[in-house]
Parts: C-alpha cells; structure tokens; sequence
C-alpha cells in the first residue's frame, strides 16, 4: 500500500509517478491515469453500481430504474462470487479459469445491462442522479467491461478504496495538512501503517521493532529486512 502526496492533479503527476507503467492500472475516471499509455485500464464497476445506488436514495419512492440497474450489478458480483468458490480444472491457471467463467456467465448479464442503458439513457434527465449514473456508465463501458478479458483483473478496485477511505475520513478530522513535509510524512505513515494491514501486521509491534532496530543500522545499511511485509520473520 502506497500514499504519495503531489501537489496538484495534473496529468504530469501520475506520469512521473508510473513512467512506463506497462501493467493492469485500475482507476476511477479521474482522466490523468488514461494519459498513461502503456498501462491497461479497467475500470472499478463499484464506481459506477455506486451511482446507481444513490439514485435510488435520492427517490422519494424505492424502485424503479435504479433498483432495475442494481439488479444487474448484483448478478455481476453473485458471479464474482461463484467464481472464487469454484476449483480451476486440472492444469488451467486461475487468471484462465476466471477468464472463461466470466465469458460464460458474466458476459451476457453485461450485454443485457448494455442494451438496458442505451434503453434507458434518452428517456432520463441529465442533471438527475439517475442521468449521471446511466451517463457515466455508458462513458465508461469500455474500461468497465474489460475484467472479462482479463482473469488477473478484478471487478471492482474495493480492497484498495476500503485503506484509501481510511486516509479519507482521516483527512477530515485533523483538516488537512499544515505544510508540504507534513503532507509527505502523513503518506509515508499512512502507507506504512495500512501496508502492515495487508500484510497481516500489528502495527505497534512492527514500530517496536522498527524503532528499536533501525538506530543500531549504518546510514546506508540496506533496511529492506525491516518492512512490514518481512516484519514476521522477526516475530
């Protein structure tokens, strides 16, 4: 798990950031990522289920098009489901397995909510909750449906967003950061913190060992043994 923090959103940020980047780049529609041309990009179906479920919180009656549009999605992440729960068969790799399972079972539930939006997509307004949702979807299609072509690419990017939500809803309670340095040493301790998470680390324990370890290090020593993902070896 890594922070960084730049100092605007310009698309020279990620670039600098990623270089030539020639892997899998899962991203919202944040623009600047598809400047990167040398990455794939799927898009995070979650983004846009997300609209869709707050277009039915904005009805003053439940139902309707978005529980319709949810119907969909719903189905798309029961499949998600019955794919983990299922065994590759013998000498298939996984990304293999998830490929052809979602060619089979996923693919025509796609194919439906695509002709259900463009259904749909002249008869709501566009400055509606639903509008947005059905207009966001439809701009996106092409990132959204690639996870089908590809088994090593998740549906949706949640695993990550859950940490990122965490820096969020941070963020809002000690309002921001007071300079640049604060700013970069927030990332560098959010990103150590939620990576000994990932890794199945307790936190404090890793600081301990951490503070304890690295003023008995040269300079210039190679410190790769202290982070968290090697943290158990030491336990």
């Amino acid at each position: 798990m890594l922070f960084d923090y730049q100092p605007g959103r310009g698309q020279e940020h990620p670039q600098a950031f990623l270089g030539d980047y020639r892997g899998i780049l899962m991203s919202d529609g944040y623009t600047a990522w598809h400047t990167l041309k040398g990455a794939t990009h799927p898009g995070c179906m979650a983004h846009a289920r997300r609209r869709f479920a707050d277009a039915l919180k904005a009805r003053k009656k439940q139902g309707g098009p978005p529980a319709q549009a949810l119907k969909f999605f719903d189905q798309l992440y029961r499949i998600e489901r019955q794919a983990r729960d299922e065994i590759p068969d013998e000498g298939e790799t996984q990304a293999s397995y998830m490929r052809r399972f979602r060619q089979k079972h996923s693919v025509p539930v796609l194919d439906a909510l695509k002709a259900w939006l463009d259904d749909i997509a002249p008869k709501v307004l566009p400055d509606t909750k639903l509008g947005d949702a059905v207009s966001y979807t439809l701009n996106r299609w092409e990132y959204l449906t690639r996870y089908v072509e590809d088994g090593r690419m998740p549906i949706d990017n949640n695993l990550l967003e859950r940490d990122i939500r965490i820096f969020a809803t941070g963020r809002k309670s000690w309002l921001f950061c007071d300079t640049v340095d604060g700013a970069r040493a927030s990332a560098v301790t959010y990103s150590l913190m939620l990576t000994c998470r990932a890794s199945g680390v307790e936190p404090l324990a890793w600081l301990r060992h951490v503070l304890t370890e690295l003023p008995q290090r040269p300079h210039d020593a190679d410190i790769e043994d202290l982070l968290p993902f090697n943290f158990e070896r030491h336990a």
